[in-house]
């Protein structure tokens, strides 16, 4: 494909140009007399001039009026000269252009696609998977039609390409307690990323991604029992480890408020008993059974 190098400033790629195009009403009500005159130069009886004027004029009514066409909001014309791009109608309503113009229609309109679930492995190399659901839009009418042979089909190719880039390059969970981006725990800054990377595939294509968002992620079957068994595993140890800080938080107060108003008086070893005591009821999973010391033998 030879790429229309003369409308932009880019190296690669034909930049959009947008051109005016005639008020459509304007030329029906040129036409539509020369029409009517050409039928009526055919329909009475006359000389040969007379007919093949008649014949000329209708013909070129009929070619001109080639030329009008209709856009909708949000809907696009780009006008094609004998192979050369002339330029980009992107308003609404009844016009008229060049006959000899070839148009294509580009809509303009929001699109979504959801992508196929992908397998991927992530930055650990466990094998994943995940798809996303792309908004996008054509901004640069040149671009799409020119540029690329199907803005839609590239779209999907490189979309795809940028998931497994942005997939492979972040773990699926944070084991390090929240230090790093992680696929399931930072959506939103994970889509800002998948937008950002698919935007730079699609930018010569004349696309603009609106939003990509992860609409599906899990482990691959392979790996999903083990890594749910690994996940119950690390949120038992988070679990276990805020109940220590907490028992540990409890006991220290206690026995400062002991001290401090001098309820009791206690030993090192006392302390330590009681410290014993309090962790072991606090921590322990089942209800913990008192025993109560009625009395201190004496030697």
């Amino acid at each position: 494909m030879i790429l229309n190098q003369k409308s932009g400033s880019n190296a690669i790629g034909t930049d959009e140009r947008v051109i005016s195009a005639t008020n459509g009403w304007l030329m029906v009500v040129l036409l539509l007399p020369a029409l009517l005159f050409a039928v009526f130069l055919l329909a009475t009886p006359g000389g040969p001039i007379k007919l093949a004027a008649g014949a000329v004029l209708l013909v070129v009514a009929l070619f001109c009026s080639k030329g009008l066409f209709t856009l909708e909001p949000n809907q696009a014309a780009v006008m094609i000269f004998f192979g050369s791009y002339a330029g980009t109608v992107n308003e609404s309503g009844f016009f008229w252009v060049n006959p000899f113009y070839n148009r294509t229609r580009v809509s303009l309109r929001i699109n979504n696609w959801n992508t196929p679930v992908l397998k991927v492995n992530d930055e650990r190399g466990s094998p994943i998977e995940i798809a996303a659901v792309i908004a996008w839009r054509v901004q640069d009418t040149a671009r799409a039609v020119f540029d690329v042979e199907s803005a839609l089909n590239y779209l999907q190719i490189q979309s795809e390409s940028a998931i497994r880039q942005v997939a492979s390059s972040h773990a699926y969970d944070d084991a390090e307690g929240g230090q790093r981006k992680s696929l399931r725990t930072d959506l939103d800054a994970i889509a800002g990323l998948l937008r950002d990377s698919i935007q730079q595939h699609v930018e010569v294509a004349g696309i603009v991604i609106e939003e990509a968002k992860i609409a599906h992620l899990a482990y691959a079957p392979e790996i999903a029992n083990a890594m749910l068994r690994r996940q119950q595993a690390e949120a038992v140890v988070m679990a276990r480890q805020k109940l220590v800080d907490g028992a540990v938080g409890m006991v220290e107060v206690a026995l400062r408020n002991l001290e401090d108003k001098q309820i009791v008086s206690l030993t090192p070893d006392q302390r330590a008993v009681l410290v014993t005591n309090m962790m072991t009821v606090l921590v322990s999973e089942s209800g913990a059974q008192p025993v109560i010391q009625m009395a201190q033998s004496t030697q």
